[in-house]
């Protein structure tokens, strides 16, 4: 965001590391496959960009397979230096939504040129074995930077004073492990990205919940949000899709100061899911209890 005043005052301080959100849906984003009719808030699948303005830098947390309207609105805020500006790609995990929008950097559109796209080991193993992906790495048009042994913590220096961290979470590992993304300034205003997780209670670590320690230390946590509640999907066994309902977040996270509270954004919510609409009782009981509810287009300074 923009620090502005009256006309007259000072120039508005520019922020030098931001955060905009390219998209908050599930994978599919809306109208989904089979759902022409859907006239609800469109979704476009969940995704962030970093603008790192003290090193002239753009990178993307996932990407998703509507990644060209999502760079577009990017370079609408932030003009690329040259070609697509993007000086890396940070994957979460080998689902849809979040990893087939690599397939627009081949030679069908972009025809890029060593764009970094960072992933953890079975994730870059699949990406590099793996057609379409593979001609990718072999044409140079990606290079696959593997984040360590797969185990613990990953750190990636983007510059001297801006570290991303990798955090393992549990979630469905078909194909590859998942994290979630903790980005992380010198001076402060760090942000977790995390848009898919199993559950809370799986997640867990030396100190306890590893989601209470997000909470003390970072100032914005975007959390998968997928479902609302267990009655979202009628005729579904909703235990065989474990995502933290966001009733249950918020129920689990109440106990904490206003705050704590207000670090907490919702993000990758489900077409089902009442949060898509602004409007919605919902989206008005996630304010009235203190958390935020990502929306497409949002900016977040972190300077």
């Amino acid at each position: 965001m923009l620090a502005g005043g009256p006309l007259g005052a000072e120039e508005p301080r520019i922020c030098q590391r931001e955060l905009v959100v390219l998209g908050a849906g599930q994978d599919a984003g809306t109208p989904q496959i089979g759902n022409a009719q859907d006239d609800g808030p469109q979704l476009l699948a969940s995704s962030l960009a970093l603008i790192d303005r003290k090193a002239g830098a753009r990178y993307l947390f996932d990407a998703y397979p509507q990644i060209t309207g999502q760079l577009a609105a990017l370079d609408r805020i932030e003009q690329p230096a040259e070609g697509l500006g993007l000086d890396g790609i940070f994957l979460t995990h080998a689902h849809i939504g979040h990893y087939l929008g690599l397939a627009y950097l081949g030679r069908e559109a972009a025809s890029a040129n060593g764009v970094p796209v960072y992933a953890m080991p079975r994730m870059a193993k699949f990406l590099r074995e793996n057609g379409p992906w593979s001609q990718l790495v072999e044409l140079g048009q990606i290079e696959l930077v593997a984040l360590g042994d797969g185990k613990g913590l990953q750190a990636v220096s983007l510059a001297p004073d801006l570290v991303v961290v990798a955090l393992p979470v549990p979630h469905r590992d078909e194909l590859s492990e998942a994290v979630g993304y903790y980005i992380m300034p010198e001076d402060g205003g760090g942000a977790l990205y995390l848009s898919d997780i199993d559950s809370w209670d799986e997640w867990s670590g030396p100190d306890g919940p590893v989601l209470a320690t997000m909470l003390a230390g970072a100032d914005h946590i975007f959390v998968d949000a997928t479902f609302w509640d267990d009655n979202e999907l009628p005729g579904r066994d909703m235990s065989e899709i474990p995502h933290p309902r966001v009733t249950e977040t918020m129920d689990l996270l109440q106990h904490y100061p206003a705050d704590m509270r207000s670090k907490v954004h919702f993000i990758h919510y489900n077409h089902t899911n009442p949060l898509r609409d602004p409007d919605s009782a919902e989206s008005r009981e996630v304010e009235a209890r203190g958390f935020n509810v990502a929306r497409r287009g949002e900016r977040i300074c972190l300077d």
